[in-house]
Order: C-alpha cells, then sequence, then structure tokens
C-alpha cells in the first residue's frame, strides 16, 4: 500500500502569515527523503470564515507544475480539483503536461466541489455542480486515455478536440475521484481508475465506506477489484496541540499505533492513505515518517493484486 502525505498551502492560522513556495518545497523534498510515496495539495481559491473574513491559499496547479519539477520520485497529485475551476478539456492539456515534467508521477484527482464562498467571490457558477461534473468526466477521460473527445452537452463542449502531444504513459495519468453522496460514488465507479473518501481515523472507520463504492460499482456493471481505494486519514498527536481537531475521529497514538493503523488499512485492501496532521510542524511530520518505516520494516506477506484501470 502507497502511503502519502497532504501538504498545506494556506496562509498560516497564527496571524494570517504567508506560507512560502520554498517552505512548501522544503516539505514535499523532505517527504520524499523519508519515503512518502506521495505529495498532495488541496485547491482552493480562498477560504470563507464563519465572521465573513478570509484565508489566502496559493492556486494548486501552478505550485503542483513547481513540485513536479522539484522532486524525483513521490507521485504528485491534487486532493482534489474542484471541476468548477477549470474546463475540463483544457484540464487534461494540463494535466498531460504536468505528467510529461514529473515523468509519469501524476495522479489527477478531481471532484465536484463544494466551499461556497470561493464560488461567490470568484463569479463561478455553484448550481448543479455534480451536473457539470458528470459532463467533465466524459470530457476528461477519453481526453486522458485516447487523446480524443467529441462531446456536447449542457455545460461543456469538446468539439473534434485533441490532446496532444500525448504525455510519457500511453494511456495517461490515472484519474482519481472524490466523493461521498451516493451519485458521486457512482460516477467513481463509472469513470474512476481510483476513488477516494475521507476523513478516516482507525481503519474501522473504513468499512461502511467500503461497502458503499462496492454497491456502486455492482449498479454500474463494474468489478470493485478494478477500482484502486484510497483515503485522507486525519491523524492527531494531542500532546503537540491545544485547540480543538478539526477532525470527528482522528487516528491518534505513539508511532508503532498509527504503523499498525497502516497495516489495518492495508489488509482491508486500500490501495493508497494520504496523512493529513494536526499540529503542522516538523514534529508531527517526523513521528509520521517515523511510522511509515515501522510499517516499511514488516512488509505484507500476502500483497494485495495490483488494480488493472479501466
Amino acid at each position: 500500500m502507497k502511503v502519502g502525505l497532504t501538504i498545506f498551502t494556506a496562509n498560516e492560522l497564527d496571524g494570517g502569515r504567508k506560507r512560502p513556495y520554498h517552505a512548501i518545497r522544503a516539505i514535499a523534498q523532505q517527504a520524499e527523503a523519508d519515503g512518502f510515496d506521495s505529495v498532495w495539495l488541496p485547491d482552493h481559491l480562498m477560504y470563507g470564515r464563519p465572521d465573513g473574513s478570509t484565508r489566502g491559499v496559493w492556486e494548486c496547479w501552478t505550485l503542483l507544475a513547481a513540485l513536479a519539477e522539484a522532486t524525483q520520485r513521490v507521485e504528485i497529485g491534487p486532493l482534489v480539483l474542484c471541476n468548477s475551476f477549470r474546463n475540463p478539456a483544457i484540464l487534461a492539456k494540463m494535466a498531460t503536461a504536468a505528467d510529461e515534467v514529473s515523468d509519469g508521477r501524476l495522479i489527477l484527482g478531481v471532484g465536484a466541489g463544494w466551499h461556497e464562498p470561493e464560488y461567490r467571490a470568484f463569479g463561478v457558477p455553484f448550481e448543479h455542480r455534480v451536473d457539470r461534473f458528470e459532463e467533465a468526466l466524459q470530457i476528461l477521460k477519453p481526453l486522458l486515455r485516447g487523446g480524443q473527445v467529441d462531446f456536447g452537452g449542457q455545460y461543456y463542449r469538446a468539439r473534434e478536440c485533441d490532446n496532444l502531444p500525448r504525455g510519457p504513459r500511453p494511456d495517461g495519468p490515472p484519474l482519481l475521484v472524490g466523493g461521498e453522496g451516493p451519485r458521486m460514488l457512482r460516477l467513481a465507479a463509472r469513470y474512476g481508475d481510483m476513488w477516494n473518501t475521507g476523513y478516516m481515523g482507525q481503519p474501522e472507520t473504513m468499512t461502511e465506506p467500503l461497502a458503499r463504492i462496492n454497491a456502486a460499482c455492482h449498479e454500474v456493471g463494474r468489478d470493485p477489484a478494478t477500482l484502486g481505494i484510497t483515503a485522507i486519514i486525519g491523524v492527531r498527536f494531542p500532546d503537540l496541540v491545544a485547540k480543538p481537531s478539526m477532525f470527528d475521529s482522528p487516528l491518534t497514538g505513539t508511532e508503532a499505533e498509527i504503523a499498525a493503523a497502516i497495516r489495518g488499512y492495508a489488509d482491508l485492501g486500500v490501495q493508497h492513505i494520504m496523512f493529513q496532521h494536526e499540529p503542522y510542524t516538523d514534529e508531527a511530520r517526523r513521528r509520521l515518517a517515523e511510522a511509515l518505516r515501522l510499517y516499511r520494516a514488516t512488509p505484507l506477506t500476502d500483497p494485495v493484486p495490483a488494480v488493472t484501470f479501466t
């Protein structure tokens, strides 16, 4: 099972200080050195607060392309892109270019979006998000896989559209779909190479989501074994932070206990987990890296079969 790390790109909470790119790059490079398999960035244009104020954040794709050049081994991806922010045909071109820059290390994570304040602020339509997303997937997937699409829908059109030149992988980067509701699960089952859920804690929190995505696969006539299962894990180190947790049921414990939880996810057949940790400090990342080392020290005796992209 692969283990990744999410990287914050928003202003720091204390004082609203800018989080500079060189600090983001350094964390990505350290994660690579520590043995993480992937690094992930969130996709937001701003964060709205209940009091009406905002928290700034860097645009995701620009930083992701920079990290493609700043790293050599780790997979990179957005977790996940908001479909509403980018035309899907142009996004396919962007993804193919980023896959080229990274030499085939991109995982293209996409979702329907949810944070209404940024939609209002940037003039993006908030209504019919899942309808728009369903059309976008019908453009994205053929452009990534075969390099061509001819599609006309209510929200998007891509007529006689070619995605050339092709990137380093004949079938393009894998498509990861993030979503929780029944319709989003069906879209993940129909179009995704991978599905992502979150925020999970102990491995048993995956039981119900796994049952729901398996049911969605059966509903659309897909073998669940062909869909890669991924999950964001919210992990908290209570001795390092006093403020309330942002996660409902975070994973907590010693490095050895976290390693055991990683093993539990692998035993469930999850192919890839991504850690988001609190507090967002070097010590928290050091503990996660040690947990990863302990997990890797006892490999699976019965490896989970590789997932075939469809």
